[in-house]
């Protein structure tokens, strides 16, 4: 045995003399499955037991769990070497239908993990009411799944479609009716004129922009619903982005447009001033040309981008948004110019525009 090796040896007998006594905490059964239980049933419990399998004394000083639905119950009381002490958990299921898995980390008091453990289980949902099925009054007793259906998207020559659900929560036959106060002219509604006592069912919509006649932008229908003659003023709302088809696998070449500018900030501008300009500039970084296909704004700023604008492959243009301070209310303007081009991963881009109107 060479120096270097009975140096080793030493330094581990002395460490050995040495080594502080450990507490350490074993469960047997550190994961408890609860199988399936029930919403409507509350809250189950499960007590984990564990022991202190060291030659020191321990105490936990915290429980974590992964989640507020899961609360731990223990004691700080010192466990000593040999004795036992029991953890037991608790998990709510309210508004948590499904499958679950949640762990729980043990810290000593010395803010070491000694432990973990973990619940799982299934839970069965509880039976909804009407009214969380059917949030929205529309009156007279029809209630609706939601007011609003957003499609993104609408591309030329593709259906889209979607439905409101509803309910007549009543004990009479009512009769509805959809009166139409913002139309695009594409939307198409299939909806009944009257509806027996607790009948379910849906009201069917859905946009087709032909092909041979493009409309590019926003689309947007508002309709009113009126149930035997009467409205509360609940208004269906629908809308998308009337945008180019997806090219098909074989074209090969496709434009892309780059932004050089997602938001123009004017910042304090007094309203005396004349008329403010900023601008951000449109790149080409695809294969094909670049068109843009729609322009909008909410009438507080305008452009120099315009629709029917090309710009081939690798080149850019400067667009210009001018802001007349004189037609503006005094606060803050916040508004977005939307950008619709033939770019088939992302045809539409929002420009972020603001200002401070002073006096």
């Amino acid at each position: 045995m060479n120096a270097k090796q009975i140096i080793t040896l030493i330094i581990f007998t002395l460490c050995g003399f040495t080594a502080p006594a450990q507490g350490v905490l074993v469960f047997e059964t550190p994961n408890w499955d609860f199988g399936k239980i029930q919403e409507v049933d509350g809250p189950v419990s499960h007590t984990f037991t564990g022991e202190n399998r060291g030659d020191k004394p321990l105490v936990i000083l915290d429980v974590v769990t992964s989640c507020g639905c899961t609360v731990p119950r223990f004691s700080k009381r010192p466990i000593l070497p040999g004795q036992k002490t029991e953890i037991t958990v608790t998990y709510d299921p309210t508004n948590r239908p499904g499958i679950f898995s949640k762990e729980l980390t043990v810290y000593s008091s010395e803010r070491k993990k000694i432990a973990a453990l973990t619940v799982q289980g299934n839970v069965a949902p509880r039976p909804k009411s009407i009214e969380e099925l059917y949030p929205v009054d529309a009156g007279g007793g029809l209630r609706l799944t939601t007011t609003l259906q957003a499609f993104a998207y609408i591309r030329l020559g593709q259906r889209v479609q979607s439905t409101f659900g509803y309910v007549n929560d009543s004990p009479r036959t009512i009769r509805l009716f959809l009166r139409p106060l913002t139309t695009s002219g594409l939307l198409r509604t299939q909806a009944p004129t009257t509806i027996a006592p607790g009948e379910r069912g849906s009201i069917n919509v859905s946009y087709l922009i032909p092909a041979d006649r493009p409309r590019y932008g926003t689309l947007r229908d508002a309709l009113e619903v009126v149930v035997n003659g009467r409205s509360n003023g609940t208004t269906l709302v629908t809308h998308g982005i009337g945008v180019d088809p997806q090219p098909s696998g074989s074209e090969k070449k496709s434009p892309r447009s780059e932004y050089s500018e997602n938001i123009l900030k004017f910042g304090p501008v007094k309203q005396s001033e004349s008329t403010r300009k900023l601008s951000f500039t449109l790149s080409n970084t695809g294969t094909a040309d670049l068109i843009v296909r729609a322009v909008e704004s909410e009438g507080h700023v305008a452009t120099t981008l315009a629709p029917g604008l090309r710009i081939a492959p690798g080149d850019s243009f400067r667009a210009e948004v001018r802001l007349n301070p004189g037609e503006q209310e005094y606060g803050v303007l916040s508004e977005h110019l939307i950008v619709v081009t033939n770019d088939p991963i992302r045809p539409m881009r929002r420009v972020r525009v603001t200002a401070i109107i002073e006096e």
